[in-house]
């Protein structure tokens, strides 16, 4: 085990499965206490076991993200659990498969995207960034996507959300600047969980998209060791900044 986070407190939303999955294991690993957060218990209660098991400290927090009472609910448990928070990680996110261009797509489908990827993310900052405030300073890490700062067809919605969930990390990192609340968001291409290796597979024209990425598909630890990144005090300089986990498909 590192001690890159240790004596922090970490609180993964997305944390029972993915990306967000492999971070609170990762967090732990590094001497954080983590609070796994999100809506599937018995998968929470489960990765936390595993993680204690292992020598780390982490709790299930139910938690959905969309919901006002259930993040400051959860976020009130992990400050009592744990003494504080220093690490807010909106991981949580996700698109629809009924997403396409504003033209066609649903209203519906567009509000229900916002309110997962963006609002989630203001959701938990909103009540989130108090509890940092009163430690003295911490670390705030967003997640957006390519399709949030690249033109994309077929993701209208996704790519609206996500592109705001930048333009919000900017203004936040700014406004609390002076509080020493440092954030930042990490903006991955495809990263290779299973759900996405399971929707490559069934669409045979991803193959040219999967070329792409100049350096192969992201894995997960990929993401999550950038997150630890801006998590940790070697990041303490850095603010309102994008780190692109995309393998140069933003250049290529």
């Amino acid at each position: 085990m590192g001690n890159r986070l240790e004596g922090k407190v970490a609180f993964i939303t997305g944390g029972t499965g993915g990306i967000g999955e492999v971070a609170c294991r990762a967090f732990a690993r590094e001497g954080a206490q983590v609070a796994v957060a999100g809506r599937r218990q018995e998968e929470g209660e489960r990765i936390a076991a595993e993680i204690r098991a292992a020598g780390g400290k982490a709790r299930f927090v139910r938690t959905d993200v969309t919901k006002e009472d259930s993040v400051q609910q959860a976020l009130a448990e992990t400050v009592d659990a744990f003494g504080g928070l220093d690490i807010l990680y909106n991981n949580a996110g996700g698109s629809s498969a009924k997403d396409g261009p504003v033209t066609d797509t649903p209203a519906e489908v567009f509000w229900n995207t916002l309110e997962l990827d963006l609002f989630g993310t203001w959701l938990c900052c909103h009540f989130g960034i108090p509890h940092l405030v009163r430690r003295g300073g911490g670390s705030v890490i967003n997640t957006s996507s390519i399709m949030g700062a690249m033109g994309v067809p077929n993701r209208d919605a996704y790519s609206a959300s996500k592109g705001a969930v930048i333009s919000l990390t900017r203004s936040m990192a700014v406004e609390y600047a002076a509080d020493k609340v440092r954030v930042n968001v990490i903006v991955p291409g495809a990263v290779a969980t299973e759900r996405v290796l399971r929707f490559f597979a069934t669409e045979p024209h991803l193959e040219a998209q999967k070329r792409a990425y100049l350096l192969g598909m992201s894995e997960p630890e990929d993401v999550a060791n950038a997150a630890i990144f801006l998590a940790s005090d070697e990041s303490r300089r850095t603010t309102g900044q994008q780190l692109c986990v995309d393998s140069g498909i933003l250049i290529s």
